[in-house]
């Protein structure tokens, strides 16, 4: 058992399962808002958001090195629309001794939780206009489209999908407390900048790659601009509420991407898409974030 603590959290790592209380600091902040991974609070009061999950759940990831399991995930603050507070991010991270017999499991095609013998890829980056190659340039005027890209790779044949679970945008490479952040996609999969603006998700060439045409927003004009974006890895079998690519298209409304027959997924875009935790657990599919920062890019006004 170890005990970590910082001026924001207490973690406590047991054998099989994390105990984590976080103890709010920031006036503005909303404990109900904080996730550890994908899971909600176990209780909530109005100074403390507590957490106490299993090891296997939340999107935990497993990795060994040495001698050693360690289990990491992330402690988010994604703010509501109409909040001053700043999202923010903590590293949550439990290391054990390596059992003598522990070794890493098959690969099970169905559960993604380890980086075992089926380790993936993560990979996001600046493309040009039609998606072929890298981006000629950093620099994109104002209203102009930025593709991105994002993919996985992964040694088994089973194929993954590759979703954008939340993407903002900041002036540091790393979210601070203090930052202004332009919000791109949030809401477990909702394109909120396609709303007003020719922003959307591109049709998928293949499961486990995302384009996406993001157009120039009028958000620190001149400076370096950062895209935090957290990427989620899935059976492509699994879309919910929670885990989805929605867009808007006007006079239309929000359409899934993958499937726009059942774009009814996406009608929690512009109220709260909560995670249906226990059915998920019980469906026994896990996926695997990973946290990627795509940057610095530039936004020119060819007005100034």
């Amino acid at each position: 058992m170890s005990v970590h603590q910082n001026v924001d959290m207490k973690l406590d790592c047991r054998p099989d399962f994390v105990s984590l209380v976080w103890t709010k600091s920031r006036p503005q902040a909303e404990p109900s808002l904080i996730r550890l991974g994908n899971c909600p609070p176990t209780s909530v009061s109005a100074e403390e958001a507590v957490f106490n999950v299993g090891l296997n759940d939340c999107h935990f990831r497993r990795m060994v090195t040495g001698d050693q399991l360690v289990y990491t995930n992330d402690l988010t603050y994604i703010p509501s629309s109409d909040s001053h507070m700043p999202a923010f991010s903590l590293p949550v991270v439990c290391a054990y001794e390596r059992p003598v017999d522990w070794y890493p499991p098959m690969y099970d095609p169905v559960l993604f939780d380890t980086y075992g013998q089926g380790e993936l890829v993560f990979h996001m980056e600046l493309m040009n206009d039609d998606f072929s190659g890298p981006a000629p340039s950093t620099a994109f005027p104002l209203g102009s489209l930025i593709p991105i890209m994002a993919s996985v790779e992964h040694k088994s044949h089973q194929p993954l999908l590759l979703l954008l679970e939340e993407c903002v945008a900041t002036t540091t490479p790393e979210l601070q407390p203090e930052n202004h952040l332009f919000p791109i996609i949030t809401n477990k999969g909702c394109l909120v900048d396609s709303k007003g603006t020719r922003s959307k998700f591109e049709q998928r060439q293949k499961s486990s790659e995302i384009h996406l045409s993001l157009q120039a927003f009028k958000f620190a004009l001149g400076e370096e601009v950062f895209i935090h974006c957290k990427l989620l890895a899935w059976d492509p079998s699994g879309l919910d509420r929670s885990k989805k690519a929605c867009h808007y298209v006007k006079d239309h409304g929000w359409e899934l991407l993958d499937n726009p027959s059942y774009s009814s997924l996406c009608d929690c875009c512009d109220s709260s898409c909560t995670s249906r935790r226990t059915r998920s657990i019980a469906s026994g599919k896990h996926g695997i974030a990973h946290n990627a920062v795509l940057g610095p890019l530039t936004i020119t006004d060819w007005n100034a």
